[in-house]
């Protein structure tokens, strides 16, 4: 029947990874997140050289540029400098009124943690690894132990 619907379903395509995260309400708040990102590498080099580092876009709330520091000294010394981000974030075609300031409660970069890296090892263990692959090679053909080992003498005392 031409108008009958079709019970049959369309076989479902997986979505790329990058698809499937745009796809849902999540979307929306990936793409804003992705959007301030972008803007805070593009305000980064017209900032003062020293607060670079200490600070970082935040959030962009109507006119309102939102900045994070690191510590109320760097907050202090981004105050004085909000004639100059204003005028920055004009030159990257945004239209704000005020510049708002905050401080984290820990540092905007985290450093890695310390028991990421290995222990150094020790002599012992060292050895005992050595010792352990030591044993899982196959003999030298001619007899030795190790390459550069005399061959074992024979029963008359010769080497063979």
């Amino acid at each position: 029947m031409p108008g009958s619907k079709s019970n049959a379903r369309r076989a479902a395509v997986p979505l790329p990874a990058a698809e499937a995260a745009f796809a849902d309400e999540t979307g929306a708040t990936l793409r804003r997140a992705l959007w301030l990102d972008a803007l805070d590498q593009q305000l980064r080099p017209l900032l003062p050289p020293g607060l670079v580092p200490h600070c970082r876009l935040a959030n962009v709330s109507g006119g309102q540029l939102v900045f994070v520091t690191d510590s109320p000294v760097w907050r202090a010394r981004l105050r004085l400098a909000e004639a100059e981000l204003l005028d920055a974030a004009r030159s990257v075609g945004l239209n704000p009124t005020a510049v708002i300031i905050k401080t984290t409660t820990g540092p905007l970069h985290p450093r890695p943690s310390a028991g990421a890296t290995a222990p150094p090892v020790s002599a012992t263990a060292r050895k005992a690894v050595d010792d352990a692959l030591a044993s899982l090679r196959e003999p030298d053909p001619s007899g030795s132990l190790e390459p550069g080992t005399p061959a074992p003498a024979s029963r008359t005392g010769r080497a063979t």
